[in-house]
């Protein structure tokens, strides 16, 4: 047998597939409400009791689902959270994105490997072409931000410091769910949705969803070409680790010029380590953003650099208990 880290790594193609196709068919969502056999499971849910018992077989080997001496199936009560479809940190949404539109652009990598990515990239779509292709990639992409984006923003909300901040624009903010966490926390705050014409509609839907009118508004642009709304901070999650230093560089510098006097920037994002050695989920969205986006994730020394160089002063880390850390920058 080959070492634990390699076994993992041999089969996790395997073990993503299991985790989507139990999400996707109802598994997990039925298994939080009642333990149960397979049999029970594929009569519940209409499925082929053959292929479910060999999911669950291996989402058992993973430690995702535990069965007991009975035969009889449970999520263990740490996962439920992370499993449950209805729940904020549901990582659901993420693995429809992951399989319907990442694992597509992975051999990509091959090409990458022997003529470049400026080369390869030069006959292919831009990365929000592709993200915002279809109807059905925009939904999975603004479904999967966000799940991977609101119950972090809860935590975060409180470090970035908004009191007597009265309006902050999310640029690429998608539906706006960094926006309905800061709104909810901050009585006296108003935002706007920075965001691709594509996403208009998404946050239409957030604004009823949350009864957030006249309080959550949409700009439409593109942050390449446009300047950002004036404000009093400008917030960016999961946006600058998509692009090269130089374009995060100019982006910061847009933001800079959007800000009054006195206020801020946030950049919320994935950090790696120091030593750029892990931690893992930071090292897979680093290759992950080579095939989707143009950029690179970061070391939180490597984002305040860029946050001083665009004219930010008193930039300052402070870290979620989630993968999703925060850097504050002030004018």
């Amino acid at each position: 047998m080959p070492p634990n880290a390699l076994e993992k790594a041999v089969y996790g193609v395997y073990a993503t597939t299991a985790l989507h196709l139990a999400d996707k068919h109802g598994v997990f969502e039925f298994l939080i409400t009642q333990e149960a056999p397979t049999s029970k499971i594929a009569a519940g849910l209409g499925l082929d009791e053959d292929t479910l018992d060999r999911l669950l077989v291996l989402l058992d080997s993973l430690g995702v689902i535990e069965q007991d001496e009975h035969g009889t199936y449970r999520i263990p009560a740490e996962l439920v959270p992370y499993l449950d479809p209805r729940s904020p940190r549901s990582v659901g949404g993420f693995l429809n994105h992951v399989m319907h539109s990442t694992v597509d652009r992975l051999p990509q990598l091959d090409d990458y490997l022997t003529a470049g990515k400026a080369a390869v990239d030069a006959a292919l779509p831009a990365p929000f072409d592709v993200m915002y292709g279809t109807p059905k990639l925009t939904d999975d992409f603004v479904a999967a931000m966000w799940q991977l984006t609101y119950d972090v923003s809860r935590e975060l909300v409180p470090m970035a410091g908004l009191t007597g901040i009265r309006h902050l624009v999310d640029v690429g903010g998608a539906s706006g769910p960094f926006c309905v966490a800061a709104l909810a926390a901050t009585p006296d705050l108003r935002a706007t949705v920075f965001e691709l014409p594509e996403v208009g509609p998404y946050v239409t839907d957030t604004v009823e969803r949350y009864g957030l009118q006249g309080r959550l508004d949409f700009v439409a642009g593109d942050f390449h070409r446009d300047e950002f709304p004036p404000t009093e901070c400008v917030a960016f999650g999961y946006i600058l680790s998509g692009w090269t230093d130089e374009i995060g560089l100019e982006l910061l510098r847009k933001a800079y010029r959007a800000c009054a006097d006195g206020g801020r920037v946030l950049i919320m994002d994935r950090l790696f380590d120091d030593d750029r050695r892990g931690p893992l989920p930071t090292a897979v969205m680093n290759l992950s953003m080579h095939v989707e986006a143009k950029g690179r994730h970061r070391t939180a020394a490597e984002y305040i650099g860029l946050l001083e160089s665009a004219g930010f002063v008193n930039c300052e880390l402070r870290r979620s208990t989630q993968d999703k850390h925060l850097i504050i920058g002030s004018k």
